[in-house]
């Protein structure tokens, strides 16, 4: 697996180092469209869906983010304790790391997959996570308590109706959330895909492999599932991921480049190429294997 972990290791950094300092640098909030917000990082979103009776928070970056977070929640105007509903969509360090402050903080409810709810309550990854290290196990703020959501199900919060997508893969408790969100009279199917990339450390395949199970084809669902969906508007887990921030660099009254029916295909489309290339270095590595052994 030489290939494939440099690949990991160029992509995945120690949180702690330059990763976590450049994922956590601060971003100024803005509207999406509707009552969709941004409250995230420069590197790692946390979406805030709002309503009168109670807000909705998706994710919540690294532990050191979450002041961030409810600094820019509050400067948009809106009440950290107005929340609702903390929703996640893997439980990695750098998207489920301020939960357990922002739950504190609000008195929401935290929600999402029967799998990423073990993983928040433990407060630390399985060794079924392609991103498990066993010398250094990736550990974050517990959450003490998780309602564990189901694929198609609906979560509410006054007139907020989130639905959730199951999308395993990145992990296997990825989850996806869809919701419309409404400007005036004009309202829009939002997705919020969770990482659709095949990232790993140590020797994980996703073609499995050591007693671990192929799972390229539950992850090459879970990529249409997201090519499926209906999308007006795509934000992803990391905002280079869907060119978010250059996105709102260039919104302005007369135009909303997050308005782009095509994007949750264009995103499953670079997701796909990207998992058969790692598939086809996984196979490439195998037969190497098996030929030094002959």
């Amino acid at each position: 697996m030489a290939k494939a972990a440099t690949l990991a290791l160029a992509t995945v950094l120690a949180i702690g180092g330059p990763a976590s300092a450049a994922w956590n640098d601060p971003q100024q909030p803005f509207k999406v469209f509707g009552n969709t917000w941004y409250v995230g990082t420069k590197e790692l979103s946390a979406i805030l869906i709002t309503s009168p009776q109670g807000h909705v928070l998706l994710d919540g970056a690294v532990p050191e983010s979450a002041p961030f977070i409810e600094k820019n929640i509050r400067e948009l105007g809106f009440r950290v304790e107005d929340i609702k509903l903390i929703l996640n969509s893997h439980a990695h360090i750098d998207h489920a790391g301020g939960i357990a402050a922002l739950q504190k903080a609000s008195g929401a409810i935290v929600a999402t997959s029967a799998h990423g709810a073990q993983v928040l309550k433990d407060g630390t990854i399985g060794k079924d996570d392609p991103q498990f290290a066993a010398a250094k196990p990736d550990h974050f703020p517990k959450v003490a308590k998780v309602r564990e959501v189901a694929d198609g199900e609906v979560l509410k919060a006054g007139a907020i109706a989130v639905t959730a997508h199951m999308t395993p893969g990145h992990t296997p408790g990825s989850t996806s959330w869809t919701w419309q969100s409404c400007d005036g009279a004009k309202c829009l199917d939002v997705v919020y895909a969770d990482s659709l990339t095949a990232v790993s450390l140590g020797d994980y395949r996703y073609s499995g492999g050591k007693g671990a199970p192929d799972v390229s084809k539950l992850f090459k669902a879970s990529i249409d599932k997201i090519a499926a969906l209906k999308c007006d508007v795509l934000l992803t887990t990391h905002p280079g991921a869907s060119g978010m921030m250059e996105k709102r660099a260039a919104k302005s009254d007369s135009q909303n480049p997050f308005i782009n029916a095509e994007a949750c295909r264009e995103l499953a489309n670079r997701a796909h190429a990207g998992l058969a290339t790692r598939i086809a270095t996984e196979q490439g590595e195998k037969s190497a294997a098996i030929y030094s052994r002959d």
